[in-house]
């Protein structure tokens, strides 16, 4: 079984239940497969990142095998711009940056028996540009930090570099600890180049948080809300706070 998100989003929560926290969102047109199906709950793994969560089996929408692969094999096109509509008849619908248009063409979305209309700005990502990394993390700068959000309406630190970098047509993995897996690694903070991604753990090890760098001594990140601070080999500097907030783990290029 598969399905697809026909809403602007859907909380991905870890356990089957409306007091489960949220993990990650779905955005519009996402797909997925159905992994278990409960009274009330789907349990789904993504196709972007592989994720496992669930959703309420009210936002669940069912769509075939056969338009599954369909989704899979079509171009990835994006929605560009932070907030924009589709229109389903007379019912209009909001979507946000980052938003898959499926099966795109000549400004339809057609879903199994349903047809949505879209007239806005829309990308297919090419090759990963570093200058581009930039320009779209930018574009969420003040977005409000939400654990689990991938929205510029809330967003979390590894859901900011996922979406930056689905813009510039490069996938990441959902946490941070995964994106952690990925790249190869600077010796020092002054090889770091903009649009590399700095890694940061707590105590144990574990890691914790994820950001974009901007230029040397410079960060992008979600903490409180999307915001540039001050980086150098001890972590992130909140002058705000007059205090460093993030231990430095290490910065990788993934490119």
């Amino acid at each position: 079984m598969f399905g697809i998100c026909l809403l602007s989003h859907i909380a991905g929560r870890r356990e089957g239940s409306d007091k489960s926290e949220m993990v990650t969102q779905l955005l519009f047109g996402d797909a997925y497969a159905v992994v278990e199906v409960q009274e009330k709950w789907v349990k789904i793994k993504t196709h972007f990142d592989d994720y496992d969560c669930w959703i309420s089996k009210n936002q669940h929408f069912e769509i075939t095998e056969k338009t599954y692969g369909e989704l899979l094999s079509a171009p990835l096109v994006l929605s560009d711009d932070l907030v924009q509509v589709v229109q389903e008849g007379s019912t209009y619908l909001p979507i946000v940056m980052g938003s898959t248009l499926p099966l795109f063409k000549d400004g339809e979305l057609k879903i199994e028996n349903r047809t949505f209309l879209f007239d806005g700005k829309w990308i297919e990502p090419a090759d990963i540009n570093k200058g581009k990394i930039l320009e779209y993390a930018f574009m969420y700068l003040n977005a409000p930090y939400l654990w689990g959000g991938k929205s510029p309406f809330g967003i979390d630190c590894s859901g900011f570099t996922q979406m930056v970098y689905k813009l510039c047509g490069y996938n990441l993995p959902r946490d941070a600890y995964q994106q952690f897996e990925l790249g190869t690694s600077h010796s020092f903070v002054e090889e770091a180049e903009a649009g590399d991604l700095a890694f940061f753990d707590n105590e144990t090890g574990k890691i914790v948080h994820v950001g974009i760098v901007v230029e040397p001594g410079k960060i992008i990140h979600a903490s409180g809300k999307v915001r540039i601070d001050n980086l150098d080999h001890q972590g992130i500097f909140n002058k705000e706070l007059n205090q460093y907030t993030h231990r430095l783990r290490i910065i990788k290029n993934l490119l």
